[in-house]
């Protein structure tokens, strides 16, 4: 039986900071479960960002491989004896786009069994079916590129990429927790400027200063809710004299003393802000609707179902003009999903890198806090009595214990909406 595995956007390697693959131990216990199975002839694809040569900004050209094996000999080796035992096929994405630039790749990457395809898209037969495969990328209008194969026409994401993520590796050190290796982590990447942010408000403030502040936005909630109360006893809407009365704060003594100094600041800054909150509200609708005109925001919601959008149109189109195209599948968006177009399925294979995703904290004005976690997982397609079989498999990983005190204290217990969970097993068929 043949059976194909599908993995992509892992993203292994890159300067300094970014040489480090947390992943590296299931990677390689993926490949050697692979290279046991013995009852079906397996091919395992890599669709693209396996590498990130992007990331490497000191050393050019066909020297970023050299430097890559150099940093994870183990995987490589891995892939070796893997590729004794089963096919392993290398797409080039868009951060790893040199590996479709020069031939002299093709053979390297061959002396550790992964046969590289320079190109965009490739298929594989399944039974009276095709796969259609590639890492998506030219859907997207910064990461297409210009001239395929052309190592010296790169597209705006290119530089993106070197400028802030490369640089982010090699700054990352300096910092007082290595954090800003994880920037290509931040899901959406809209959210970086939030993320960035957060991350100065929980680890590179000043610890002093950010003890001073930290009551005075935490309390901000209790001193609207004083203002409120008190306000609605000044004006005898309520007969209660809780607020005005003050025989809280005036029982703790000097703690509450402290309390009140802190309210009372509060509630200087909330009536000054609240004074303010209607002409910037204005200003800022205006702005925002200027920017839309012109096609430079967009809420990262929006932005998300936009991208999504692409490749649907693209996966319809692939089906109208090849029949006997049964599965779509590609990555570089790093949101895994399967969905149903009649008989067909798109597949995303989403990414194997450590997600960072805003959560709001329990209370206080404080930055939002940015809470690690992983979806390790591959897509198996093999045929069965005619019919197209897509298996998703997740492999459970936990980040490590990455948040500071503080924001282990202020995270949310839940994590907000799920994703749409991908069945385990989706058959398709003429009948669907």
């Amino acid at each position: 039986m043949r059976t194909f595995y599908f993995i992509s956007d892992l993203h292994i390697g890159g300067d300094e900071a970014l040489g480090v693959c947390d992943f590296e131990k299931e990677l390689i216990d993926l490949l050697e479960t692979l290279a046991a199975k013995t009852d079906e002839e397996v091919e395992l694809v890599i669709i693209g960002d396996a590498f990130g040569l992007w990331e490497f900004t000191q050393v050019e050209g066909k020297d970023k491989l050299d430097a890559l094996i150099a940093q994870f000999p183990q995987i490589f080796e891995t892939f070796r004896r893997t590729g004794e035992k089963i096919r392993i096929t290398l797409l080039p994405g868009n951060h790893d786009y040199e590996l479709a630039c020069y031939p002299e790749f093709v053979d390297l990457l061959e002396g550790y069994n992964v046969h590289l395809e320079q190109t965009e898209s490739i298929t594989r037969e399944l039974d009276d079916h095709r796969l259609w495969i590639e890492h998506g990328n030219q859907h997207d209008q910064a990461n297409r590129m210009p001239d395929y194969g052309n190592p010296h026409a790169q597209p705006i994401g290119f530089y993106v990429t070197t400028n802030i993520v490369g640089s982010a590796g090699q700054l990352s050190q300096r910092g007082r927790y290595n954090w800003l290796k994880d920037i290509q982590s931040v899901y959406p990447t809209e959210d970086l400027p939030h993320w960035v942010l957060s991350n100065y408000f929980y680890r590179e403030m000043s610890p002093f200063l950010r003890w001073v502040f930290l009551p005075f936005l935490l309390l901000f909630g209790v001193t609207l809710v004083v203002m409120i109360g008190s306000a609605l006893e000044a004006l005898h809407i309520t007969e209660t004299n809780i607020f005005l009365n003050n025989w809280l704060f005036k029982s703790l003594g000097i703690v509450g003393s402290l309390f009140q100094l802190i309210l009372t600041i509060n509630a200087v800054i909330l009536t000054e802000l609240l004074i303010l909150a209607i002409p910037l509200a204005l200003i800022g609708r205006d702005l925002k609707r200027t920017a839309k005109r012109f096609g430079l925001v967009l809420n990262p919601g929006e932005l998300t179902g936009q991208k999504e959008d692409e490749y649907i149109d693209a996966a319809e189109h692939v089906f109208k003009t090849a029949p006997d195209v049964a599965v779509f599948i590609y990555g570089h968006t790093h949101a895994p999903s399967l969905r149903r177009i009649g008989a067909r399925a798109v597949v995303n294979t989403g990414t194997w890198i450590k997600k960072l995703e805003s959560a709001a904290p329990r209370f206080g004005i404080v930055p939002g806090i940015y809470v690690p976690s992983y979806s390790l997982n591959y897509f198996r397609i093999h045929g069965a009595d005619g019919k197209v079989v897509v298996e998703y498999q997740k492999i459970d990983k936990k980040p490590a214990r990455e948040l500071t005190l503080l924001q282990r204290m202020l995270a949310p217990r839940g994590r907000g909406a799920s994703p749409e969970p991908i069945p385990e097993r989706t058959v398709l068929s003429s009948d669907s």
